[in-house]
């Protein structure tokens, strides 16, 4: 089937009724474009378990503080398109603020407890955002299935837990995090990072393995475990780290002694690039 692309929620409605009609599985993977080999695993997973793949491309306002980067978040359309069309999408929707945000917005989503930690602080309203949108993509579209990256483990959770308890009939699955060679997660903000930056950024992911390598070795104490990673990143005068927790891989709360499967998870910054990572992990 040669990938259309559609921009208004009419145009959506009517393609995707006339799959669902026809007994069709529906699988969406909701974007903000700048697509890389990571939004393509989501893609093709969508792909081997769904007879007809949508993919979403929208830059959200909502989600965005004040002082973020909304306005130069790339937007390289072609591209993302070909990308789309290469890894097997059928519908591309790609609206408009209008098509989405008909008038002044006044009903929001709100994430109690599970944004109170890891990058909610510092991102005041973003999960509120960001539970808005994809509740709209999720009732404009209605998939069988919704495919989320393990990198936004927070945004993962929060979006899974919303499909619960609002009854959308939603499966929200994971899909592992996608990563260069050097361990760096695929973001669409690497692009920001300049050579030196490059080379410094997977300083992350290294501390991070360091704390699961400690935990996986029966290290019981979150103070040892922090430190010994926070060094690592201290080792990279260009990063700036913004947090670095131990968490319930569930609720999201920080814990107080490491038992069983916690997440670890950071945020840094890098000149004016924020990135985030986190890795699973289970105590000996």
């Amino acid at each position: 089937m040669k990938l259309s692309t559609v921009s208004t929620v009419p145009q959506v409605r009517q393609q995707l009724d006339a799959i669902r009609r026809g007994g069709k599985t529906i699988g969406l993977v909701p974007t903000m474009g700048a697509l890389h080999a990571g939004h393509a695993s989501l893609i093709e997973n969508a792909r081997a378990q769904c007879d007809f793949v949508v993919v979403s491309i929208f830059v959200n306002p909502l989600q965005f503080g004040p002082n973020e980067d909304y306005q130069r978040y790339p937007r390289p359309l072609e591209k993302d398109l070909e990308v789309c069309e290469r890894v097997g999408a059928d519908l591309v929707w790609v609206p408009s603020r209008e098509d989405l945000y008909l008038s002044e917005q006044r009903i929001f989503i709100e994430v109690t407890q599970l944004g109170d930690h890891l990058c909610g602080p510092f991102r005041p309203g973003h999960f509120r955002g960001v539970a808005t949108v994809v509740a709209k993509l999720f009732n404009v579209i209605q998939p069988h299935k919704a495919y989320f990256g393990e990198k936004d483990y927070q945004q993962l959770r929060i979006i899974r837990k919303m499909a619960e308890d609002l009854n959308f009939g939603v499966e929200v699955v994971s899909v592992p995090i996608y990563r260069d060679a050097d361990g760096l997660a695929l973001s669409s903000r690497n692009v920001y990072l300049d050579a030196e930056e490059r080379t410094a950024a997977p300083a992350l992911f290294r501390a991070l393995l360091a704390a699961k390598k400690m935990v996986e070795e029966g290290e019981r104490d979150i103070r040892v475990v922090k430190d010994a990673s926070m060094w690592i990143l201290a080792a990279e005068p260009r990063i700036r780290p913004e947090y670095f927790e131990i968490v319930d891989p569930i609720e999201l709360q920080p814990v107080t002694e490491i038992r069983g499967e916690v997440r670890v998870a950071a945020a840094i910054w890098i000149g004016k690039t924020r990135l985030i990572d986190n890795v699973g992990a289970l105590s000996a």
